[in-house]
């Protein structure tokens, strides 16, 4: 703090010590901030809760079977899906456990094209457990 003598004459200081005002203004000045509640912007949003409700009937915990016909249609343990639907059951059988295996027979009239397009729908799902069935109808005799 700074302090002053005054004039050598002995007469009082006539300006007033600001020096002890500045330092209360301070404290007072942090105490406010430090009682400021946090302000936080925050956007509430209502997600859909997972449940064993929400599983679909479709799926089988032991083995599920997409065939491919020869027209290019797609069949999920023998209902028609799209490839919209077949990647979601995809998902769904990634969250069982164990995970179910997944058998893949495709027509062996099918084009190759939409035989193709399928494996890459499963090859993105990341399924561990696939296999092919049929595969003597490409057997030549």
């Amino acid at each position: 703090m700074a302090m002053s003598g005054g004039t050598e004459d002995g007469e009082p200081m006539g300006e007033m010590n600001t020096t002890p005002l500045i330092d209360v203004m301070l404290v007072l000045l942090i105490m406010f901030i430090i009682t400021i509640p946090i302000q936080t912007h925050a956007v509430k949003v209502d997600l859909p809760q997972n449940s064993d409700s929400n599983r679909n009937e479709n799926i089988d915990p032991v083995k599920n079977k997409i065939v491919v016909d020869a027209n290019g249609n797609l069949t999920w343990n023998g209902a028609p899906v799209n490839e919209v639907t077949l990647t979601q059951y995809l998902e769904q059988t990634k969250t069982i456990s164990p995970e179910p295996e997944l058998h893949f027979q495709p027509d062996a009239t099918a084009k190759y094209d939409r035989v193709d397009q399928v494996l890459a729908i499963i090859k993105r799902s990341n399924v561990s457990k696939l296999g092919f069935i049929g595969n003597e109808q490409y057997r030549e005799f």
